[in-house]
C-alpha cells in the first residue's frame, strides 16, 4: 500500500491507541458478520475503497453471502437481512451521514428494541471506529487492492 504518509510511523501513539480500539471493537458481543456487513456499508457511504476492499474479504472469510454484500446499498429494499440488522445499518447511516440525518428518538428507541445498552454503545463505537478509519485512508490517499 502506497500511502501519502506513512501514519503508523508519524504518529505512532495516535496510532496504538485506534488499534487499542480496534481490539476492543473484536472482543464486542456485536455479531462479527454484522460487524462486517456495518464496515462495508459505511464505506460504501464514505466512498472509501480501500476499507471497502478489506471488510468485503473479510466478510467473505466469515462466510457472509455474496447476496448480502452485493446488495447493502439497496438494503432497505431487500429482505434478505433481519429487522435487527437493519436497525443497525439504519444506525450506520445516520451516524454516518449525522449532519443531515441525525439521530432523533425513534430511530434509538428502534435500535434499542433490538440491542440492550452495552450492545448499542457497542454499535456506536464500531459505527466511529470505521468512519475513523475511512477518514484517515482517504486523506491519506490509500487505494483499494484488486478485488
Amino acid at each position: 500500500m502506497k500511502n501519502r504518509i506513512n501514519y503508523f510511523k508519524v504518529a505512532p501513539e495516535a496510532l496504538e491507541r485506534i488499534m487499542d480500539l480496534e481490539k476492543y471493537v473484536k472482543k464486542t458481543s456485536i455479531d462479527r458478520q454484522l460487524r462486517e456487513l456495518l464496515k462495508i456499508r459505511v464505506s460504501q457511504i464514505n466512498g472509501c475503497s480501500y476499507c471497502l476492499n478489506m471488510h468485503t474479504k473479510e466478510a467473505k472469510k466469515l462466510r457472509v453471502t455474496d447476496e448480502q454484500i452485493n446488495h447493502l446499498d439497496t438494503w432497505t429494499e431487500t429482505n434478505i437481512y433481519s429487522e435487527k440488522e437493519k436497525v443497525a445499518l439504519q444506525l450506520a447511516k445516520n451516524m454516518t451521514l449525522i449532519s443531515e440525518k441525525g439521530i432523533n428518538d425513534e430511530l434509538y428507541n428502534l435500535v434499542r428494541k433490538y440491542y440492550d445498552e452495552k450492545e448499542y454503545v457497542d454499535l456506536v463505537i464500531i459505527i466511529n471506529q470505521i468512519n475513523m478509519w475511512n477518514r484517515i485512508s482517504i486523506s491519506m490517499g490509500n487505494k483499494a487492492n484488486n478485488f
